[in-house]
């Protein structure tokens, strides 16, 4: 199972093997402890539960779930596996870095930019007014509905919280893998902010 609980550092460029520069993003990936492995007969579902981290003082019901793998990590996160994967891992088993290869294809999951509260124009990118002729509505959403029902339709875009949500970007390529620094390049952006964490997975 190819999968890492990571936090985002920052993004610089490196140079391929054609001397072209490529924008990479990088990935702190301190080892990964697996912590739980869920199965059909007991949860009705397979996954694996990582933990990323340290604790110094958990709590007792913390302490307790993590006893069989004799660690305290302070993030967990779940990655849904398949049949086949799920005998290659124990509870306890450390996963790091060198689980990927540079080339691999993975999809990178985090929490967007919070924006707060935007109009209609950032938040869903509609066209503003013309601002000649006597125009006045500019950046106005214009009309939200019309006579009949009488009311709003559930989902109607409109001004409001933008950002701060969970994003998935697919088809991404390792493109740097730092093993003595726990380090792992990914061509192209990744959703989050510096210090947020991303959850790398390899594609199917």
């Amino acid at each position: 199972m190819k999968a890492l609980i990571t936090r985002k550092i920052g993004m610089t460029n490196i140079l391929s093997e054609d001397g072209i520069a490529i924008a990479v993003t990088l990935l702190a990936a301190p080892p990964n402890t697996v912590t739980q492995i869920k199965n059909q007969e007991n949860d009705g579902y397979e996954a694996v539960q990582l933990g990323n981290g340290s604790r110094p003082k958990p709590a007792k019901a913390q302490a307790g779930h993590n006893k069989p793998s004799k660690a305290s990590p302070s993030t967990y996160r779940e990655f849904r596996i398949n049949g086949e994967n799920a005998t290659e891992l124990n509870v306890g088993d450390s996963l790091s870095a060198d689980i990927f290869e540079i080339g691999d294809i993975v999809s990178a999951t985090g929490i967007s930019k919070g924006k707060g509260f935007t109009g209609t124009i950032k938040r869903h990118r509609f066209h503003r007014g013309p601002k000649s002729h006597g125009g006045q509505s500019y950046r106005r959403p214009g009309s939200i509905g019309s006579m009949y029902p009488q009311r709003i339709f559930p989902g109607k875009k409109m001004a409001g919280h933008s950002g701060h949500s969970q994003v998935t970007t697919k088809n991404l390529k390792i493109a740097l893998i730092d093993l003595d620094n726990s380090v792992i390049g990914v061509a192209g952006a990744v959703p989050g902010p510096k210090k947020g964490l991303v959850l790398l997975k390899g594609a199917k």
